[in-house]
């Protein structure tokens, strides 16, 4: 056993922990950075990449079926999942190595092992004793059940779905919200007939409730189907598959269930109840500046409540470290963080739904508009249908930006920056926006909602 100090202990290499490591390295703090398995974590090696390489696998399909619209002759064929898996997998590959070159290249220690908090300040791994003046707990989430549903056979979770060597048949969905809907969308393209179970009224249901009124209508259109508000009972599995009843009395069958009813708080075992961190439920709580109860001790990513992002974990590992080296950074606020869902077609959002403005301004105190991207030109040439849609204060700022439609994604960096820097809609309309671009659609509709519509009806 030995006996290790350093400025930064951090516990977790994902998203959160390394943004951290990194920040450190770069503000002169001597860091340790401990991960039981691969830097880069879930979002890397079995979240957002992955994920992400697949629905674009699902895109080729999709434009090879439809390739003869375009004039050109292709025919669609089959889905090679050993080359879709490859596809894959080499892209997490290259991220890995670019990650751990970029880490290996900084004043960081990376210990290989489970660690645990034993002190409050102090992580023990494979029996050495990592002390630091500062500790960042970003240990992560893992995929949840339901009481009573167990994980096994044909009853699989996102990451083994991810692993699948071939394509399914048939395929129910428990769980309507991000990972269920971008996973009914892969398969779908991919010829798998799709159901998905959502026990509230609306698939996504955390969006503005226009974009999961559009999510249902493009999936009906698409052949996705799906039921709402009605709530999973039980499963049962033969040789053939799966049978899962619901509690309205209606039996599914299908091939395999995937569980995607959200992810859990990495922190049983941890070490952190015993050294008095203040949890619920599992996650660990902190104060608007990601401290704990225990000083010196922070949190960060998908352990600390709130939204269970990728570049929510990011940007709070940066924060983090800055805070540390005594630089005062702004506090990050949870409604300026945009959210993307990459199905087909893509749902992204920034700042406030309707709903909540309304509860938090007064209904009679905000505005909305939706522009229809039937008036885009390049979304006229990409074949999409959607919509952006623009909550603001009356005679104040645009206080959310909601879109759906192909690649929409693409196009929140400047929602972002419009709801977080407080933008009037007459301030983005005298920006000029690039034609024939996706991101017009943005311009065109601030200039409707500063009351001079041009391609739009209003």
């Amino acid at each position: 056993m030995a006996d290790y100090n350093f400025d930064v202990v951090i516990l977790g290499g994902g998203s959160g922990g390394y943004a951290a490591a990194l920040r450190s390295a770069q503000l002169g703090k001597r860091v340790a950075l401990i991960e039981k398995d691969k830097l880069g974590g879930t979002c890397l090696h079995r979240g957002c990449i992955p994920t992400k390489a697949l629905l674009h696998s699902a895109e080729v399909a999709d434009v090879t079926r439809e390739a003869a619209a375009f004039g050109v002759n292709a025919t669609f064929g089959s889905i090679d999942m050993a080359q879709v898996n490859k596809y894959r997998d080499g892209i997490v590959d290259r991220l890995f190595k670019g990650l751990t070159g970029l880490v290996g290249s900084k004043d960081i220690t990376v210990v290989s092992g489970e660690g645990r908090l034993t002190g409050p300040k102090t992580v023990t791994v494979n029996g050495d004793n990592y002390t630091g003046t500062n500790v960042v707990l970003a240990t992560g989430s893992y995929s949840r059940s339901l009481p009573g549903l167990e994980i096994g056979g044909r009853v699989i979770t996102s990451e083994h779905a991810l692993q699948l060597n071939f394509v399914p048949n048939k395929v129910i969905v428990l769980g309507g919200g991000v990972i269920g809907v971008e996973f009914a969308s892969v398969w779908k393209s991919f010829g798998t007939e799709v159901t998905i179970v959502e026990g509230l009224p609306h698939l996504v249901p955390n969006e503005d409730e226009a974009l999961s009124k559009g999510l249902e209508r493009a999936f009906r259109k698409r052949g996705i189907d799906f039921k709402l508000g009605v709530r999973f009972a039980g499963v049962e599995q033969n040789e053939q598959g799966v049978i899962v009843s619901l509690e309205d009395g209606t039996k599914l069958e299908a091939e395999l269930l995937l569980v995607a009813v959200g992810r859990g708080p990495n922190t049983v075992g941890m070490g952190y109840e015993e050294q008095g961190v203040n949890m619920d439920r599992g996650f660990v709580l902190t104060n608007d500046r990601l401290e704990t109860n225990l000083p010196g001790v922070y949190a960060a990513g998908d352990i600390v409540p709130g939204l269970q992002l990728a570049h929510r974990g990011f940007g709070q590992g940066i924060f983090i470290a800055e805070e540390i080296a005594g630089l005062k950074p702004a506090v990050i606020d949870e409604n300026g963080i945009p959210k993307v869902t990459y199905c087909e077609p893509e749902v992204a959002s920034v700042g406030l739904t309707e709903a909540k403005a309304a509860e938090k301004f007064g209904a009679e105190n905000i505005s909305t508009y939706e522009y229809n991207l039937g008036g885009n030109g390049k979304s006229q040439i990409l074949g999409t249908a959607g919509f952006i849609k623009l909550v603001r204060q009356n005679n104040g700022p645009v206080v959310g930006i909601h879109m759906i439609g192909s690649r929409v994604g693409e196009q929140i960096g400047e929602g972002q920056l419009i709801v977080n820097w407080e933008a009037y809609p007459e301030d983005v309309a005298s920006l000029i926006h690039a034609h024939p671009t996706m991101n017009e659609a943005i311009g065109e509709a601030h200039l409707a909602l500063a009351g001079k519509p041009l391609h739009a009806h209003a």
